[in-house]
């Protein structure tokens, strides 16, 4: 037997969980020399907004429950969150973020021509989340719904910047919005206080060549999806009367082990990104990563000698929204004016997979 987080755990277990963080460890090194890395110029974000529900979540609030509230705040830098009520969905955090940056972007729903929605928490599995809002906002324009996870909002930047580019769309809404307090069970006292329920959105155009990705990457590692997952509800466990009582339709962590993939692929990639672009830590103006655990920033930033000031943070507020994380601190940023033309700002998403996508802008 040995000890580990205060918790006596089998030794086989414990092997076997040690050789599981290995593997990771070792995959990722193989693939990041294998990372496909691409340049992107010409698109330029015109607008964002977002929009977080009104309830407050604190940790206070929290411990009134049975959880550990300095525990919640040593382990994660998260003192509250926002949460949902019961007849708010997905797609009306989308639409609301959707309404304030077209305002930001000077732009009639009618312009947009391209719909693009970030999401792992859909109101339905048909019609997404994606047509529910073209159908809200009353524009004429394809929509289109991606999932990966908390990576989800750089997935879908780069897709929208990719139609931007190549001349098929003019203005492409890009939204990520996630109601995770729905996705977590509320008995998981190390998962539930992490999340929290918000959306973000942008509105990308054409611009001059000095404008745009400078570098990105997106990747995934799919063979170690079962650490970050969510079970049931899909073709392969369809949700049965037993599922549900397991709580299968929730997310499964295993915390020890993503905390660690995700310091490796933040880094990594990270380095990927600014090698390509030739850019050094001291280029860069702004750093906008996942907002999934403080922890996991400081581990990063300290080895890419980040200056912490650069960092923009706002999970001690809001927790992980996953694909809204993102495009919620840009908004947030931008309103500020802590974001200005000409700026490098380095993007980062990673999460349930496992899929990451990493960026430098220049605004």
């Amino acid at each position: 037997m040995i000890t580990e987080n205060n918790t006596t755990i089998p030794t086989a277990r414990a092997g076997k969980r040690r050789r599981r963080v290995d593997l990771l460890q070792t995959n990722h090194r193989a693939l990041s020399g294998r990372s496909r890395i691409g340049t992107l110029m010409g698109v330029c974000i015109q607008g964002t907004g977002s929009f977080l529900p009104e309830n407050v979540v604190t940790n206070g609030d929290l411990a009134k429950l049975g959880y550990d509230e300095q525990w919640i705040v040593q382990r994660t830098g998260i003192h509250q969150r926002r949460q949902a009520p019961p007849e708010m969905a997905t797609s009306d955090m989308a639409y609301q973020a959707a309404l304030r940056c077209l305002a930001d972007a000077q732009v009639e729903p009618h312009q947009v021509d391209l719909i693009l929605v970030a999401t792992m928490t859909p109101d339905s599995p048909m019609p997404t989340t994606a047509c529910l809002l073209q159908q809200r906002l009353g524009c004429i324009a394809p929509a289109i719904e991606l999932n990966a996870a908390c990576a989800g909002f750089t997935y879908a930047l780069v897709t929208g910047m990719q139609y931007v580019r190549t001349g098929c769309s003019r203005c492409a809404l890009v939204v990520g919005a996630d109601l995770m307090s729905r996705a977590v069970n509320p008995a998981d006292v190390r998962t539930y206080p992490l999340f929290g329920d918000g959306a973000g959105a942008v509105l990308l155009t054409a611009a001059s060549e000095d404008c745009g990705l400078l570098s990105f990457t997106l990747g995934t590692e799919g063979d170690s999806g079962g650490l970050l997952c969510q079970p049931g509800g899909g073709s392969r466990e369809p949700l049965t009367e037993g599922a549900l009582a397991a709580g299968r339709q929730y997310i499964h962590m295993e915390g020890r082990s993503v905390f660690k993939w995700a310091v490796r692929v933040l880094i990594d990639s990270t380095r990927d990104v600014m090698t390509h672009a030739q850019l050094g830590h001291e280029d860069l103006d702004s750093a906008i990563l996942h907002q999934a655990n403080a922890r996991i920033i400081e581990a990063a930033i300290q080895d890419l000698e980040i200056p912490r000031e650069k960092v923009l943070i706002n999970l001690d507020r809001y927790g992980n929204t996953s694909a809204g994380s993102i495009p919620i601190v840009l908004d947030e940023a931008c309103r500020a004016g802590g974001i200005a033309s000409g700026d490098h700002v380095l993007l980062n998403g990673f999460g349930g997979g496992f899929s990451w996508g990493t960026a430098i802008m220049r605004w």
